[in-house]
């Protein structure tokens, strides 16, 4: 870590550190949150094969986040991989993804909510993922001349979107974790 941080100008540690955990807003009557990993650490990852508590956690009001309405929508990213999910609680989650370094398809990709801005009263809203085109290569020049630590992995990254340390030895590159139970097609939800 001590590289990155070494890449900041004078005063930019410091700017970062003064930025709010979160942001919350009003759009076509839906509350937003926005903010970096989770609603209690900027560490803490949260992967899209999250189980139900994982999902709820992120809707959490905390010392961080502050006590305002709970959200109906959370955009974070951290993982840089991807992702929307909804529940049947009007609830939305997600993952941006990354303009430099997306998991899984390595195109970079970035999220346009769109709605009536400051708005309570419901209103048409709609989640977008634009994907963008990106020269890696420049980019992985650019690493290479500076002396950017771990060079082979972060090339994996962007060519591959294999996210460096997730994956053992001789193991084929897929970020996703293996299934433990096969998938149930067609079964009924209970009412």
């Amino acid at each position: 870590m001590r590289w990155w941080r070494d890449q900041l100008g004078p005063g930019q540690a410091e700017w970062l550190r003064s930025r709010p955990f979160s942001h919350d807003l009003w759009m076509s009557g839906r509350r937003v949150r926005l903010l970096h990993a989770s609603p209690d650490d900027v560490h803490r990852k949260v992967w899209f094969d999250h189980d139900e508590d994982g999902f709820l956690d992120m809707f959490r009001n905390t010392p961080l986040t502050g006590d305002g309405p709970v959200p109906d929508v959370v955009a974070y990213g951290d993982t840089h991989d991807p992702y929307l999910e909804n529940d049947r609680g009007r609830r939305t989650l997600v993952n941006v993804g990354s303009v430099g370094n997306c998991i899984g398809d390595p195109t970079p990709v970035y999220v346009v909510l769109e709605g009536v801005a400051d708005g309570t009263e419901p209103a048409p809203f709609s989640v977008a993922f634009v994907r963008v085109p990106y020269d890696h290569e420049a980019e992985l020049a650019h690493a290479a001349a500076v002396g950017m630590p771990e060079l082979d992995a972060y090339a994996l990254e962007l060519r591959e979107g294999v996210y460096r340390g997730h994956l053992p030895t001789g193991v084929a590159p897929y970020h996703r974790r293996p299934a433990t139970v096969p998938a149930m097609v067609g079964t009924p939800t209970p009412s």
